[in-house]
């Protein structure tokens, strides 16, 4: 298989592919959706730490690779920072110390809004689906088992993050097929951020260990600021095991495809 063609077969499972399994995700309950959050984390920290890291540190500068990802780092919290202001902006905060996620913030602030939260869901997932693509381009012109292993990092956590964003579009007065089929739409937005990067970056190899670089703050971003937060939300002993367990799981898959696709 061409390297294009695995990079469109992998951001269609990144995107569209990814809005089925959420669907299919939702019938089984909340209890599949926290582990699925927890393997989920380690599968980002592996493609991270196994993977963008060390192939960015060999074709690029250590010092500027480190600055790009500590830049990455601070560019993703000011972004989300700037949303969850427009999010909340005209809402009076009742209670500063709530430990409450994101989707659940926007369920109680814009309950029945009109459809508003609904249309920031939907453009907000389709600007992270096209930087999603540019990560999973990114990473199969680098190497074809990072590809794999990043399109496994983001299916992985994005199945989650769209059951919660289908939840808000319901909630905000959504029909339950126009959710989903605003979700799949949404989802092509990865197919586009991948063919984007891979006609811009085909021409520009020297860029990738950057572009990797950026990537790999955006992943790990994810996986430290949004899901490891709400896996502190249960510490009972047997829940953090079972938490830990997954999250080996998540890493040693994602060492697996590794040393599969490297043999």
């Amino acid at each position: 298989m061409s390297t294009l063609a695995s990079i469109v077969a992998a951001a269609l499972a990144g995107g569209v592919i990814s809005t089925l399994a959420a669907a299919s995700t939702l019938a089984l309950g909340p209890a599949w959706i926290s582990r699925l959050v927890s393997f989920a984390v380690g599968a980002l920290l592996g493609a991270v730490f196994l993977e963008m890291l060390p192939h960015a540190l060999e074709d690029g500068s250590a010092h500027e690779v480190m600055l790009v990802v500590l830049a990455g780092l601070l560019a993703f919290f000011l972004l989300e920072k700037l949303v969850l202001w427009r999010h909340s902006h005209g809402h009076e905060a009742h209670d500063d110390s709530a430990e409450e996620t994101e989707h659940q913030h926007a369920l109680h602030a814009h309950g029945h809004d009109g459809g508003r939260s609904g249309h920031m869901i939907l453009i907000g997932n389709s600007v992270h689906n096209f930087c999603d693509g540019i990560v999973i381009a990114a990473s199969f012109l680098a190497d074809a088992a990072l590809g794999y292993a990043a399109t496994l990092a983001i299916v992985a956590h994005a199945v989650p993050q769209q059951v919660g964003d289908f939840a808000v579009l319901v909630h905000s007065g959504y029909a339950r097929r126009r959710a989903f089929a605003f979700n799949i739409a949404a989802g092509l937005a990865t197919l586009a951020g991948a063919l984007a990067a891979y006609f811009a970056l085909s021409d520009m190899q020297q860029a990738l260990p950057t572009v990797l670089a950026f990537a790999a703050a955006s992943l790990l971003y994810v996986a430290v600021a949004d899901l490891i937060p709400s896996l502190h939300r249960r510490p009972e002993p047997v829940e953090t095991a079972k938490q830990s367990l997954l999250i080996a799981a998540g890493v040693g898959v994602i060492a697996l495809v590794d040393a599969l696709l490297q043999h």
